[in-house]
């Protein structure tokens, strides 16, 4: 377990993909960033695999869970079952506008009733030590007031919540798809900054639309942390230049080809434990972007890398269609 959290720069949770797999692999990359699992329900917690929904190698540290639930009693158990595997912290998703999480009375619909909020907040940490946080969108619907969510944010930290992170776009839980939310409401930073503003208390973190490491420096003149998704992803060399540039700490890696010599004796533990070579290449698709090969890279991975009992020559001849294509690249 960490203590003193730094999270400056975090990956945020995503539904399918930052699952361990995932997060050994930007461990490769990146020393200090803060990781998330997926969101993890209550229901699957105390009633599912815990190992598979919660286990995770020491590794990964520091590495937040992500609980999504409404009952403060659930909320609890499933808080104090999450640290006792070792979570640095525990984060209540007050973000996803999916119609599953929608029908499980959590996610954004939860802005909605920020009293409820407070009291899941207060029933967790009443059950852990680490800390407790907020992730949540700055509106829903048609409560998209700056007063709304200032009486949100004030609200839940009535209850001892000391960091949110705001990712700065409403939800509309009608009408859009989950991938439309993240794509059409209007990125509004502005909102976000004066929140801060008014807590300057608190721990602010900005989350949505973020790409470039320039743009993550500018605002982390302004908040607290920032919160990377879907480039995290895409793109997640990005992270190789995280450790010098934010944390002020030696990169681990200075090219590609290294990122997958640090991952490969995970890579090589999990097939050894029967785990399918597809479970960590789908996670690398994107480590290629930009350069010369990354097709190459891609269709090697995509194509070879799915077939049954196949292993480490799969990466290495689309590591060796990348050289051909970019000698200058190794």
């Amino acid at each position: 377990m960490t203590t003193n959290l730094d999270r400056r720069v975090s990956i945020a949770p995503m539904m399918d993909w930052t699952e361990r797999y995932y997060r050994n692999f930007m461990r490769s990359m990146t020393r200090h960033t803060l990781l998330f699992t997926e969101m993890v329900t209550t229901g699957a917690i105390l009633h599912g695999d815990r190992e598979r929904h919660l286990g995770f190698n020491e590794a990964e540290h520091p590495v937040a869970v992500q609980l999504g639930g409404s009952d403060p009693e659930l909320l609890a158990e499933s808080a104090r079952i999450a640290e006792d595997f070792g979570y640095d912290e525990i984060n209540l998703n007050v973000g996803c506008p999916s119609d599953r999480v929608q029908s499980g009375k959590f996610g954004a619909c939860l802005m909605k009733e920020p009293e409820l909020v407070a009291d899941c907040i207060a029933a967790m940490r009443s059950q852990v030590k680490v800390p407790v946080t907020v992730k949540t969108r700055i509106g829903v619907d048609e409560q998209d007031s700056y007063e709304f969510l200032q009486r949100f944010v004030e609200t839940v930290h009535d209850a001892g919540c000391d960091v949110f992170t705001l990712h700065a776009r409403k939800a509309w839980l009608k009408g859009l798809s989950p991938k439309e939310n993240r794509e059409i409401p209007p990125l509004k930073y502005d909102i976000a900054a004066k929140i801060k503003q008014d807590f300057p208390q608190l721990e602010i973190h900005l989350n949505g639309g973020i790409q470039r490491l320039d743009d993550m420096l500018e605002h982390l003149q302004v908040f607290d942390g920032v919160m990377i998704g879907r480039e995290a992803y895409s793109n997640p060399f990005l992270f190789a230049e995280i450790d010098r540039a934010v944390f002020d700490a030696e990169p681990l890696v200075s090219s590609r080809f290294e990122a997958v010599d640090a991952y490969r004796p995970f890579i090589e533990a999990e097939l050894a434990a029967g785990t399918p070579l597809k479970r960590m290449t789908r996670h690398m698709l994107g480590l290629f972007q930009g350069v010369p090969g990354a097709r190459q890279w891609r269709r090697t991975l995509s194509v070879e890398g799915v077939k049954q009992g196949v292993g480490m020559e799969v990466i290495d001849r689309a590591l060796d269609a990348v050289r051909d294509a970019s000698p200058e690249a190794a």
